[in-house]
């Protein structure tokens, strides 16, 4: 198993703590790996297998465990008040009404709960009803370039790291994918994309009829880095032979973001401190699939980094709005508790253009800078930092 330290280190930091601990994501990124290294640290630190209940509910020998009594029953047989467990559950939206079960466990047990899901569903409704300011939620993604660089025994200092990143750029850091020879590559992405949406996505929310769905994912993909409106989408659609509605296709964007596939961005009016109720920007959650999704043809260069730059932030904890000032648009406000971050992606920086206009348009001493794919001499404009994206992914936060 390849380690995952940096979620590894959260899950130990919340250990034997009342909380129950939440372990969301996309499929495939790496969730059933986490559960299995923190099984293994519990294990070294000398606590008997015993005492740790794995259950994975994908495998064969429980998928007749649906129901919330089905559940219980199973639970009841393992678990001892008198002793102290771990109770680790994999995959747990597979069985209706589980919410109920992990919220009595938690009261009526001596347990340390984790438990994964690959749906945003499941932290809505009922548990957070049940279980409002009892959770803690750790959200898994696929690997960050410096995981990838480490899965594939890169050092980061290495001539290769630029031919590293193409091809990160190209397939993605699905861990599969990721440790799959090249001529399986897309094989593998195809499989995972097709999990996603004909499973997460279209099973469970009784969608028939999936080609409207793809077409809305491969626009969102096309257009990454782009302010977009449901109506344009509908319209966009329309115009091509998907007959859909405004309605339609908001509840698949709200499908495709609860399966980890998409993440969407608000506009922030940086100087009036405000939200827009205007159009955002969609991100998907891996390069690879975007170029799954878009039938691997290139373009949209600037779009694809700026999909890069936005997964790297929310990885490093950043909560992460598009900016507006005025008339003109900053890629990104991150934020993360007192610290507030804007950045500006392009892929090179055009002649006789100044890139770096909109950051200094912004009259607050926050951190600004400006993140491209080419290599340049100079390291800053008018005191605005300029960094490789290579440079900065590999960097200390």
């Amino acid at each position: 198993m390849l380690q995952r330290p940096t979620y590894l280190k959260q899950l130990i930091q919340f250990k034997d703590n009342d909380n129950i601990k939440i372990i969301t994501g996309v499929r495939r990124s790496g969730k059933s790996v986490l559960l299995m290294l923190y099984r293994d640290y519990l294990i070294s630190q000398g606590i008997s297998e015993q005492n740790i209940i794995y259950l994975n509910f994908e495998d064969f020998d429980l998928l007749s465990v649906q129901s919330q009594d089905q559940l219980s029953q199973l639970l009841s047989k393992r678990l001892n008040k008198n002793v102290r467990t771990y109770l680790l559950l994999d995959e747990i939206q597979m069985v209706d009404g589980w919410q109920r079960v992990v919220n009595a466990v938690r009261v009526s047990f001596n347990c340390d709960i984790v438990i994964t899901g690959s749906n945003a569903q499941m932290l809505s409704g009922e548990l957070a009803t049940l279980l409002s300011g009892r959770y803690v939620e750790i959200p898994v993604y696929p690997f960050s370039f410096k995981e990838f660089l480490l899965a594939k025994n890169i050092d980061p200092n290495a001539r290769q790291v630029d031919n590293a990143f193409s091809e990160y750029e190209q397939y993605g850091g699905f861990p599969s994918v990721v440790l799959a020879s090249k001529e399986i590559k897309d094989t593998i992405l195809s499989g995972i994309y097709d999990t996603i949406i004909l499973n997460d996505v279209s099973m469970r929310s009784g969608i028939r009829d999936t080609d409207i769905l793809s077409s809305l994912v491969a626009f969102l993909s096309d257009n990454v880095g782009q302010l977009v409106k449901p109506t344009k989408i509908a319209n966009t659609l329309s115009s091509n032979g998907f007959k859909t509605s405004n309605h339609t296709i908001e509840r698949y964007l709200t499908l495709l973001e609860n399966a980890f596939l998409f993440y969407r961005t608000r506009q922030y009016n940086i100087r009036g401190k405000e939200y827009l109720k205007t159009s955002g920007k969609y991100f998907i959650v891996d390069p690879g699939l975007r170029r799954n999704a878009v039938s691997k043809h290139p373009g949209n260069y600037g779009g694809q980094l700026e999909n890069i730059v936005f997964l790297e932030l929310i990885r490093r904890g950043y909560t992460v709005d598009v900016g507006k000032l005025d008339s003109k648009e900053v890629d990104f406000v991150a934020r993360k508790v007192d610290e507030i971050l804007y950045v500006q992606v392009t892929y090179e920086i055009p002649n006789n253009t100044h890139e770096t206009d909109n950051l200094l348009n912004i009259r607050d001493n926050y951190k600004k800078i400006l993140i491209t794919q080419r290599y340049y001499e100079f390291k800053e404009i008018n005191g605005i930092p300029v960094i490789n994206v290579v440079d900065w992914l590999l960097s200390e936060d």
